[in-house]
């Protein structure tokens, strides 16, 4: 019968796990301390209650690489809802998906986490929309308009992400909105990786509370932080990827139905879009893809 794990050893296996976190590291794959033994690769040499983890980090200069795995290495004789109530966050108490975002907006604060917050941004975006919708649209990072207004994509780009939407026969009320940050970067640069990074953890847990069925990636940054994965567009548009949300625990309440992640599909940004026109027709594809995974049709063209 497994024994319950030692108090200040539980502590201690706490404070290591949100340290990887911290880090960015979020995925912990249990195997037999026989494993660890037999790999020369290990890095280190696992004792009864100890911790062996093996980091994939990127090379200098590398870039972005596949998500970060942490591997970690105990004894079967333990507690084995460690990594439950480690993983546990506080909106995941409460059923109601708006009083959980709210929880989490609460937790995000003011925030001072990255360098953003000490650049020009007038206020955090936090996110819109339904927050039960089936469909979720993710872009890079508020621009002026949004940062005046604290909502994502109000400016011109918004206004074309709301006419793709209404081209897909629905509102953008029944969407929900975000970004991979929440500040504006300085003159609408691109976010660096770092400031992804650590924003990014706040929208994983607002998609697991969300719970969409398709999340849409528009642009660059946003597939390639969802994904964890460094590709051209040509090469992430065109499919469906399987989806969970990094570092959250997605089902943990057992009077609600099972929700295994979502798909993710990958777009133009709608302002690349404003630049480069001639790319709209691709997007329509894209979305067209989204709307036959969701069973939606668009609104039939009234006559002149």
């Amino acid at each position: 019968m497994p024994r319950t794990l030692d108090p200040e050893l539980r502590r201690a296996l706490a404070a290591r796990i949100r340290y990887y976190n911290e880090m960015g590291i979020y995925d912990f794959y249990r195997r037999p301390l026989s494993a660890v033994a037999e790999d020369v690769s290990a890095p280190v040499a696992v004792n009864e209650g100890e911790i062996a983890v093996s980091m994939n980090q990127p090379e200098s200069g590398e870039e972005m690489s596949p998500r970060k795995a942490a591997v970690v290495a105990v004894p079967r004789a333990i507690d084995e809802n460690i990594f439950e109530v480690i993983a546990l966050k506080p909106e995941q108490s409460v059923s109601d998906p708006v009083k959980a975002l709210k929880i989490i907006r609460e937790d995000l604060g003011d925030c001072t986490r990255c360098v953003l917050h000490k650049q020009g941004r007038k206020q955090i975006v936090f996110g819109v929309g339904n927050p039960t919708a089936e469909l979720m649209f993710v872009g890079e990072g508020p621009g002026a308009d949004e940062d005046a207004q604290g909502e994502p994509f109000v400016g011109r780009a918004g206004q074309l992400l709301n006419n793709m939407i209404k081209a897909m026969g629905i509102e953008r009320e029944q969407v929900y909105i975000a970004n991979i940050v929440k500040c504006r970067p300085p003159g609408n640069r691109t976010p660096e990786r770092d400031e992804c990074a650590t924003c990014s953890p706040f929208l994983m847990r607002q998609i697991a509370v969300i719970k969409p069925k398709v999340v849409v990636a528009l642009g660059a940054v946003a597939a390639k932080t969802l994904l964890a994965m460094n590709a051209s567009m040509m090469q992430l548009r065109g499919r469906f990827y399987d989806f969970r949300p990094a570092g959250v625990r997605v089902n943990d309440r057992s009077n609600e139905p099972r929700w295994d992640g979502c798909k993710l599909a990958v777009t133009y940004h709608p302002a690349f879009l404003l630049r480069d026109p001639r790319q709209k027709g691709e997007a329509w594809k894209d979305l067209q893809m989204v709307m036959n995974e969701l069973g939606m049709k668009p609104p039939e063209k009234k006559d002149a």
